[in-house]
This record gives C-alpha cells, sequence and structure tokens, in this order.
C-alpha cells in the first residue's frame, strides 16, 4: 500500500445514521434492522434477536454500515 495505512471501520465518521426496524418471523422472533448514510446512500441489512434490544442492534448496525464505506474506501483506493 506505498506505507499508507489501510482504511478501517473505526476511521470512518458517520454523523447520522437512519434506521428502520422490522419485526419478522413467527411470533416476531427476529428484527430486522436496516442501516442508512444519507450522504453516502450506503445501506445494509442485519437480522437479529428481540433480546439484544435497540440500542445493541442499532449499535452492531452502524458498525457493520462503517465496515461497508471503508471497504468501499480501500477498493477505490486500490483502482
Amino acid at each position: 500500500m506505498d506505507g499508507e495505512r489501510a482504511v478501517s471501520f473505526k476511521d470512518v465518521y458517520l454523523p447520522e445514521v437512519l434506521f428502520e426496524f422490522h419485526h419478522t418471523g413467527v411470533s416476531n422472533a427476529a428484527i430486522r434492522v436496516v442501516a442508512i448514510d444519507p450522504i453516502t446512500k450506503t445501506e445494509v441489512t442485519m437480522v437479529g434477536a428481540p433480546g439484544y434490544g435497540d440500542e445493541t442492534l442499532k449499535r452492531l448496525a452502524a458498525r457493520k454500515l462503517a465496515y461497508v464505506i471503508a471497504r468501499r474506501q480501500r477498493e477505490k483506493r486500490r483502482k
């Protein structure tokens, strides 16, 4: 990488993330969480157990969103 440090999900700044929660499955056995970065218009989806709570699911979805954005930034640098 010519001395440049790789972009990590920890390097991604997300000033705003939009979340959507959808209860799915039999007896609402799972929650589908969509996290959207309105700046880059990047969207990720994950499924979690309702027992984790909304804040934990938001944190995990935002982390996945940051990972996807970082991966795209790494791919752009390689080109």
